[in-house]
């Protein structure tokens, strides 16, 4: 009996990617990649092609999709995600959406049903392009446009995440993607792994932020995060609540610390940070200290590299506020900086102002 992907009629081109298991998702792209759609990160769903039971909108949803049993909306059963009439007559449902960043190139690819039983989505793909013009992009609606294939057709399932890791990143950039959705249903979530590829400054005097996720800062390890992620902290604004922040458990141990390590966008000589604790009230951190080094072994720097260089002692932090923390070593430049919390709490965002490396 043919699958469902041999019987599609919209033929992309063939791009080797890997599965990856649902459990395999986050240890696969998160110490190397950010979510290039993000709700969070300034992703937006432009157009889509239906979304009477549930809107587009939920796709890019930072945190995980939840379930409601029982409850009722006008258009049927609730669900965190987006849903599509039954019985769609075009070759595929699909969601328009402009990148979080400036653009981006891709590495992976996650597809979260979760929730969705008898209402899944059979399959999809993910088509990308780059362009100026938002309208341009709409405007294809579901036909072939300029489109150009990231991950082709791949099943999917009932309840469950899945990813796919392209065989080589795309050497291409990207700023706008289409989730197509074969034919219709429902998935709860969509994720873009990649990396932003920033518009930095032209002059080389300008100050930035380095570690801004939108110009190519990465979280790339941390001690703990049980309660929010070591990537909130790179994040644009102040967030909206205490959920969008990095928080770790609490410790009880003698000596304790909490770190995240952060990979710049760019080299740069950093010039001041700023540790913000806003909406952390009763839980931020005693002090933070902050260390920098230059990094160009293979992989990612660990967290007791000898390397690392103090350029912020512990300093005492405060509730809910923006904490501006002057930079001990100015005229040196860094790869990666270390967020370090005394003992424990949580933190929203760390900026790093600084020139990037000419």
């Amino acid at each position: 009996m043919p699958s469902i992907v041999d019987e599609i009629e919209y033929k992309l081109d063939s791009v080797k990617a890997t599965s990856v298991g649902p459990n395999d998702i986050d240890k696969t792209f998160r110490s190397s990649c950010i979510d290039l759609i993000s709700a969070t990160l300034g992703g937006k769903v432009l157009a889509c092609s239906d979304e009477w039971f549930a809107e587009a909108a939920n796709l890019l949803t930072p945190t995980a999709p939840i379930s409601q049993p029982g409850k009722m909306v006008f258009t049927g059963a609730w669900y965190d995600g987006w849903e599509t009439r039954r019985h769609n007559q075009e070759p595929f449902d699909w969601v328009v959406i402009r990148l979080g960043v400036a653009s981006g190139t891709v590495e992976g690819v996650e597809v979260d049903t979760a929730f969705f039983t008898g209402n899944y989505a059979p399959a999809i793909s993910v088509e990308g392009c780059f362009s100026a013009v938002d309208d341009e992009v709409v405007s294809w609606k579901g036909g072939r446009g300029k489109w150009e294939t990231i991950l082709g057709v791949h099943e999917c399932g009932p309840s469950q995440r899945f990813g796919w890791k392209l065989e080589a990143p795309t050497r291409k950039q990207y700023t706008h993607v289409r989730i197509n959705m074969y034919a219709d249903g429902g998935i709860a979530r969509f994720r873009l792994f990649g990396h932003a590829v920033p518009v930095f400054p032209e002059s080389k005097d300008a100050i930035f932020d380095l570690a801004a996720a939108q110009n190519g800062g990465v979280a790339i390890s941390c001690s703990d995060q049980h309660f929010g992620t070591k990537d909130n902290l790179l994040l644009p604004g102040r967030g909206k609540d205490m959920g969008d922040g990095w928080e770790t458990k609490r410790s009880r141990g003698k000596d304790h610390i909490d770190w995240t390590i952060i990979k710049l966008g760019a080299p740069g000589y950093v010039e001041k940070f700023v540790a913000d604790t806003a909406h952390f009230r009763g839980n931020f951190p005693q002090k933070v200290a902050i260390q920098a080094l230059s990094y160009t072994g293979p992989g990612e720097p660990g967290a007791n590299d000898p390397a690392w260089k103090e350029v912020v002692p512990p300093t005492k932090m405060g509730p809910d506020r923006e904490h501006d923390l002057e930079s001990a070593a100015k005229d040196t430049a860094f790869t990666h900086v270390k967020l370090v919390m005394i003992p424990d709490g949580g933190v929203k965002r760390l900026r790093a102002f600084g020139k990037r490396v000419a």
